[in-house]
């Protein structure tokens, strides 16, 4: 049998997969789960927005660990989805047409939340637009209908029920969700490098951010279970 990997400097396995998030957001969701409208806009030639045409790119299935930076960690989460390469190549690059220089891209996703990537990062080929997890359709607590997929970056990175990708040529027009404060938010946020944010050791917001684990994991999934009961609710009047 082959060796398990070690898990990255700080993390520690859990083995199911939480909604989790900042706390401002466990109880937004997102107007319409199944429908996908994706908007590309920004430094741009073209602002546009698609739909259907997303279903044109070729699919990947891929098998990925997942990292938080609050330091749980989940391995071979199941994703199925396409690449954001091919979706750079196939989609944004020839109709929106980046300008030169636009290469700080800005993830939005409907819950209000926002996050930031270069764009050397985002065309890695592990990195995915997923919108299935386990070999089913991507749920409402995971990001439906579209999130980002980024292994190789902490779990804040990975936007949840994405809604635009907007690609600039500075940070002036990004800001991290308020009023959490910007030591959070690491412009590169890489687990292999300890990145988990900005002006402190890593070692110091591993101990913190680990406390905020139990409070967290509740607090989503009880605004979860609140949702899905409006939902029922709803359908049976």
């Amino acid at each position: 049998m082959a060796d398990i990997p070690a898990l990255p400097p700080g993390q520690i396995e859990r083995q199911q997969f939480p909604r989790f998030g900042l706390g401002k957001f466990a109880r937004r969701f997102p107007a319409d789960p199944d429908r996908l409208m994706l908007g590309i806009r920004g430094d741009v030639g073209r602002e546009m927005r698609i739909g259907n045409e997303f279903q044109s790119l070729p699919r990947i299935e891929q098998q990925s660990d997942f990292h938080c930076v609050t330091t749980w960690s989940v391995r071979g989460v199941r994703w199925g989805g396409v690449r954001f390469l091919d979706f750079y190549e196939q989609i944004a690059l020839p109709l929106a047409k980046p300008l030169p220089g636009a290469e700080l891209v800005v993830l939005r996703g409907e819950d209000g939340y926002c996050s930031c990537l270069p764009l050397e990062d985002l065309l890695h080929p592990d990195v995915i637009l997923a919108d299935r997890l386990d070999d089913q359709p991507l749920d409402v607590a995971h990001g439906a209908p579209l999130r980002l997929v980024a292994p190789a970056h902490y779990g804040y990175k990975n936007v949840k029920h994405l809604v635009s990708i907007e690609f600039w040529k500075d940070r002036r027009r990004y800001r991290f969700p308020f009023p959490y404060p910007a030591f959070m938010d690491h412009p590169r946020a890489r687990v292999a490098f300890e990145e988990r944010g900005r002006f402190f050791p890593s070692w110091m917001l591993r101990h913190l951010y680990r406390l905020l684990i139990p409070f967290s994991v509740w607090n989503f999934e009880r605004a979860l279970a609140r949702y899905r009961a409006r939902r029922l609710s709803g359908r049976q009047r």
